[in-house]
């Protein structure tokens, strides 16, 4: 695996690669018995993974933040799929009372749960915070999938102690957790604005991600939860994204033009990880192209994994979210 077998497509010992689309990687996997939430359905490869998963007529409960955006979305999966399971529930993540919100909802299907994808995420914004007072790629990116994830956790546990399913939890990283602050994650400057960096400030909450999904993994192993918790690189794809930085990207697909993917190939390692009986059991690793990939050092201590845990808990009950 490498910059060879990206710009090639090349299969790697998964027997998948670059090249490999979500619907290939998916092929012949019956998922009518399972129920996945896909945060950030409504467009990119969110969506690529919702009709992905719908089609292997799993049932897909879009969350997004645009309903209008989410419901078109559905649409367009019902028109190709006339038999697809799809729901839509709002969820913004960059508001804690919202995750609630939508935990809640979720809950009152009475549905079972499991899959989550952790996939929507905001790149290289210009400094803001959220509405709870952290700055908004940390809040969104991380802390909004770390709060949704412990609030459906119970949720998912149950449905795989019933129906003796695994769950799947996956997190979207990106090769862009290696390019990060000097600390890894910056604790006490989360929200300083003089030393913000909008591409390192992306690439803390990318961190973040691994992080997250290596520590839950470790937690769950210790309990003997029948959960794995998973990260992926989904690969460079020109997606919505990029509205904040779309004349440099452009700049830089010229470029390098032979390491994009399109967004059928984007969607395919979060499918893959998510549904492919090769994983059953496979928890805590770091996927590229389809493939187990080696992230960088800060996303393998465990130290600075269970910092970030005990952070983010305070976080997510701080009495601004009350």
């Amino acid at each position: 695996m490498g910059i060879f077998s990206l710009i090639t497509g090349i299969p790697g010992p998964s027997g998948f690669g670059s090249a490999s689309t979500a619907e290939q990687v998916t092929d012949g996997i019956d998922a009518s018995n399972l129920t996945a939430i896909v945060t950030g359905g409504a467009s990119g490869i969110g969506l690529e993974t919702a009709r992905a998963l719908a089609l292997r007529k799993a049932h897909v409960i879009i969350a997004a933040r645009n309903l209008e955006a989410a419901n078109e979305a559905k649409k367009s999966i019902l028109e190709d799929n006339e038999t697809a399971r799809i729901d839509v529930l709002k969820l913004d993540l960059c508001s804690m009372k919202s995750v609630r919100a939508f935990a809640d909802s979720f809950k009152a299907l009475n549905l079972p749960l499991n899959i989550l994808i952790n996939n929507a995420g905001i790149m290289f914004c210009p400094y803001q915070l959220s509405e709870d007072g952290i700055e908004v790629q940390f809040a969104t990116n991380h802390i909004g999938h770390f709060l949704l994830t412990n609030l459906l956790l119970e949720k998912m546990k149950d449905t795989a102690r019933v129906a003796g399913i695994e769950g799947r939890i996956v997190n979207l990283s990106s090769i862009a957790h290696v390019h990060t602050y000097r600390e890894g994650i910056r604790f006490e400057k989360i929200n300083d604005q003089n030393s913000y960096s909008d591409k390192m400030a992306y690439g803390q909450s990318k961190l973040a991600n691994i992080l997250h999904a290596n520590e839950l993994s470790r937690r769950l192993q210790e309990e003997g939860a029948n959960i794995t918790v998973s990260s992926v690189h989904p690969g460079l794809i020109m997606t919505n994204l990029f509205k904040y930085s779309g004349f440099l990207m452009k700049i830089l697909k010229v470029c390098t033009c032979l390491l994009w993917k399109n967004v059928p190939q984007g969607a395919a390692t979060t499918c893959y990880v998510a549904l492919h009986p090769k994983l059953k059991g496979v928890t805590g690793k770091y996927f590229l192209d389809c493939n187990e990939w080696e992230p960088s050092k800060f996303a393998r201590d465990e130290v600075l994994a269970k910092q970030l845990w005990d952070f983010s808990n305070k976080l997510v009950n701080s009495p601004r979210d009350t």
